[in-house]
């Protein structure tokens, strides 16, 4: 009888335990939440732009800003190969290498680790508007670039508005990547989606250069809140048509981000060369399904240290990137509306 007890105790203190185990919790989507252990807290801070914490989860050590995961230890290699590799090898295959890249946000400076990957790259300027997401990814995710990245010759990092910086430089870039917040109500980074801001952007490539950003959530199969106008909704289409209002070509794609709750979306956009305007769909399907051993080809010429240095990007994956679902290909075709200062469209 003792004995019987004695671990009907046991699994009653094990149970205490288990509902008193401190989680985190996510609302990635209207209606969908991700809940896991939280590990450990590493730091919980906030900055003059937002609240910054660094945690462990189920997904490792973890960025979260504003109660939104930026960045997770197990797949943020997916995330920032997919941002940056396809554009770069893209300007390698028209014989333009990429030497200047502008990166606006990138805070955890992992976009910037992809680019100094590229050999041709000379230049690279990041602005973010927080330092303090910076100071905190250098102490606390120094694998995601750190030092190594801040004391590379070929970067210049200022604390400031990439908006405003954008608007005013007279520099030109071979690729300007966005690797920043979310289009939400409360966040900085809304000018930064907008039909104006585009169209400045593409004042400031040089020719034969790629404008790409991360665009939000991009289900293979849409949930119902992406497809009902709604302003809590997936800004997908969105940046799709503004993109596609402003550049000759604009090319969307994804991967799978588990830490984000599902596919994530980029976007990519460039112009057709002087004279083969009427080209514009073979010039993008070109290099949404080139030969799998052109882009293998591409990332041992370009990348330093080749395929062995990538977690994700090869050519299989290249294809897979950009061979969009029905269901998605249906929402970017159907969804009409376009991104300006006046009427954006904000991310749940």
């Amino acid at each position: 009888m003792t004995n019987i007890q004695d671990e009907n105790k046991k699994v009653d203190i094990e149970d205490q335990r288990a509902k008193t185990a401190f989680l985190f919790r996510e609302d990635v989507k209207p209606g969908l939440r991700l809940e896991m252990e939280l590990r450990k807290i590493f730091i919980s801070s906030e900055s003059e732009f937002q609240k910054i914490d660094v945690i462990e989860t189920y997904f490792g050590k973890t960025l979260v800003t504003d109660g939104k995961t930026q960045s997770a230890e197990r797949d943020e290699f997916a995330y920032h190969e997919s941002l940056v590799h396809p554009s770069f090898l893209r300007c390698a295959s028209t014989g333009n290498p990429p030497k200047s890249v502008f990166i606006g946000g990138g805070g955890e400076l992992a976009t910037a680790r992809e680019v100094l990957r590229h050999k041709s790259v000379e230049r690279c300027v990041m602005v973010d508007i927080d330092g303090k997401v910076i100071e905190v990814c250098k102490q606390f995710l120094p694998e995601w670039g750190g030092e190594s990245i801040i004391s590379d010759k070929r970067f210049e990092l200022i604390i400031g508005d990439a908006h405003k910086w954008m608007m005013e430089t007279q520099e030109k870039f071979d690729v300007i990547i966005m690797d920043i917040s979310d289009p939400i109500e409360a966040g900085p980074g809304i000018m930064l989606y907008t039909k104006e801001f585009y169209e400045h952007a593409l004042t400031r490539l040089n020719v034969g250069g790629v404008f790409v950003t991360q665009s939000g959530d991009a289900d293979a199969v849409p949930p119902p809140h992406a497809l009902d106008g709604r302003t809590d909704t997936s800004p997908y289409a969105p940046i799709y048509n503004t993109l596609r209002s402003v550049f000759d070509c604009a090319i969307p794609y994804s991967t799978n981000i588990p830490s984000f709750g599902g596919d994530w979306g980029f976007m990519m956009a460039f112009q057709v060369p002087v004279g083969e305007e009427n080209n514009k769909i073979s010039i993008e399907n070109e290099w949404k399904f080139p030969k799998v051993e052109v882009i293998d080809n591409l990332i041992e010429e370009q990348i330093e240290g080749g395929a062995a240095k990538l977690g994700l990007y090869d050519g299989i994956s290249h294809l897979s990137m950009f061979a969009l679902t029905k269901k998605l290909r249906n929402l970017l075709k159907n969804d009409t509306r376009v991104m300006t200062r006046d009427n954006p469209v904000f991310m749940y």
